[in-house]
Parts: structure tokens; C-alpha cells; sequence
């Protein structure tokens, strides 16, 4: 009997059934893009830094610390070019506004037409004022009256122009001592120069000069600067005597002692003396300024009520 319960007693198998993993989804994949996104911008950005200058790196800081301050002001890094909305323009860093391609190239083209110009210029003034010092020169040795006054009469040429020297001698003075009052030899002299430098178109100046004698006097007022002055305005008169229209002066000046042809002789009868020069263009564009060279200024000093003796 047991040996038939245990033929009719039920076998149990048991098996157990491996299940596959959970799906992960695409998950990862989001995570893989945001790493790959981060470092594209992360060596952007360090491109940018190494690229970028320091004056624009400054005005990034600037931007961000203050913004408004920096939109306000402008500035390198600011955007500041002069386009209608502030920082328009493909460069940033513009401050005289964006420009077509070829205006650079223009403006040397122009830069070195002007200069050309310049030099052209400056070589036609030479031309012309060693014409007008070799005829100068002949109207001396040709003229009687003044060929006896050759070693009185210096011409030379100055960064100015054409300088005419006529210095004073211890035996025929140019003037009366202590005045401005011409002599006569003088206003020979000044006259045949003035006829030379009637056809001349430069601007004339005119500078009267006295030695370190001190004027008899200056503690009255009237010195050797006014005595200078007015010798210069008397020989520009005697100038515009002989046929020198008076527009051609463009000034006259009184330098007293303060420009001494013999330094080394303070006292010299040498420093007494005019200086007349014809001005070359660029001399007139110095002196009166590009649009004004046309324009003539005389300075003269106000006349003196005494003038007593002196040894000037």
C-alpha cells in the first residue's frame, strides 16, 4: 500500500524563468549632447579669450559691471563706432565710424598728392627766390649808388626765404643816432630793393634789429624795441615808395637786440641793421595760416612823444 501512495504521488517540477534587463531609453543620449554642447562652448570661449585684445577684454569687464555706464561713455569694447545704433558696424572697435573699402586707399592716394604737391612747391619758391637774389645781386653791382654799399647789403636764403640784410657800418650809419629817420644812401638802397620786389608775389617781412647799447632813455618808456620797430616801419615806407604795393607786407617787427648777427661783439655796429625777407609759401602759411596768406598784418610800434640822443 505505502509503495502505491508513492507511484501515485504527484512530481512538482519547478523552473524558474530569467527575465531580460529594464530598457534605459534614450536618457543618456540627452546627457551625452548637454557634455558635448558644454565643451564646444568651453573651447569657444577660450578661442575668443585668446584672440581678443586687452583694451576689448577691459571693456567687457566694464560692460558687465556697469552696463550703462559704458553704453553712456563709449569706449574699446563698448561697441562705440559712429554707426547710427551704438556698436553697428562689422568692428566693434571703430571709433570714426564704419568705411567703404578703398577710402583708405584714397585718402593716401590724396595724402601723397598733397605732399607731392608740397614738395613741387617748395621747389618752384627756390627757383624763383634764387632768380630774385642773382637779379638782386646785379642791381648792386650795376648801380653806382649802391655798389659802394655791396659789404652792407647781405643776401642769403633762410627756412623763411630769400633774407635781405642791410646792416649798419661805424662810418655811414643808416639811420640818425637814436631815430628812425632814413639817410639818404639808405633810401637809395631801399628803393632800388624795392623796385626789384615789385613783381615778386610772396609776402615780404620786415625786422628791425639794434645792438645791446642800451637806449638813453628806456627807463622812460622808449627803448631799443620801439627804436627797432620803428625803423623797420620807416624802411617799409620807403619799400612802398619805390612802387611795392603795401598789401605785399605781411609784417613788421621790432627785435631790438634779441637776434644779434655778431654774438660775439654785443655792441657791434653789425647788429644795427633790416632784415627784409621774401617768404617762401610755406613761411606765409606758418605765419598767417593757410586761408589768411593772402592777408596782410604790419605790426608798428606806437610813436614815441621823446627821442633823445642815443648811439643806436
Amino acid at each position: 500500500m505505502a509503495t502505491d501512495a508513492k507511484k501515485l504521488q504527484p512530481i512538482i517540477i519547478k523552473r524558474v524563468k530569467k527575465g531580460g534587463h529594464a530598457a534605459h531609453g534614450g536618457a543618456w543620449k540627452i546627457a551625452y549632447a548637454d557634455f558635448v554642447t558644454a565643451m564646444m562652448a568651453f573651447f569657444l570661449l577660450m578661442w575668443l579669450l585668446g584672440s581678443t585684445s586687452e583694451g576689448d577684454k577691459k571693456g567687457l569687464s566694464d560692460y558687465f559691471q556697469s552696463p550703462m555706464k559704458v553704453a553712456m561713455q563709449g569706449g574699446s569694447g563698448a561697441g562705440a563706432s559712429a554707426s547710427v545704433i551704438n556698436g553697428g558696424g562689422n568692428d566693434l572697435t571703430q571709433t570714426a565710424g564704419q568705411t567703404k573699402r578703398g577710402d583708405g586707399a584714397n585718402a593716401k592716394a590724396k595724402k601723397m598728392s598733397g605732399d607731392q604737391a608740397k614738395v613741387a612747391r617748395a621747389k618752384k619758391d627756390a627757383q624763383k627766390l634764387g632768380e630774385l637774389s642773382a637779379k638782386i645781386s646785379a642791381i648792386i653791382s650795376n648801380t653806382p649808388k649802391l655798389a659802394e654799399f655791396s659789404k652792407q647789403i647781405k643776401l642769403g636764403m633762410t627756412a623763411d626765404g630769400l633774407q635781405i640784410q642791410i646792416v649798419d657800418d661805424q662810418k655811414r650809419p643808416m639811420f640818425d643816432s637814436g631815430s628812425a629817420s632814413v639817410k639818404p644812401y639808405m633810401r637809395d638802397i631801399l628803393q632800388e630793393i624795392g623796385t626789384a620786389l615789385v613783381d615778386i608775389d610772396n609776402k615780404i617781412s620786415l625786422d628791425g634789429h639794434t645792438d645791446q647799447t642800451p637806449y638813453g632813455s628806456g627807463a622812460r618808456g622808449y627803448s631799443n624795441w620801439e627804436l627797432s620797430a620803428d625803423r623797420a616801419n620807416a624802411s617799409r615806407r620807403e619799400l612802398v615808395a619805390a612802387g611795392m604795393p603795401d598789401e605785399k607786407i605781411a609784417r613788421v617787427m621790432g627785435l631790438a637786440s634779441s637776434v644779434l648777427l655778431d654774438a660775439g661783439n654785443p655792441r657791434s655796429p653789425a647788429n644795427r641793421r633790416i632784415s627784409i625777407t621774401v617768404m617762401t609759401r610755406e613761411a606765409e602759411e606758418r605765419l598767417l595760416g593757410p586761408r589768411l596768406a593772402e592777408v596782410s598784418t604790419v605790426e608798428t610800434a606806437a610813436p614815441a612823444e621823446i627821442k633823445p640822443t642815443s648811439t643806436q
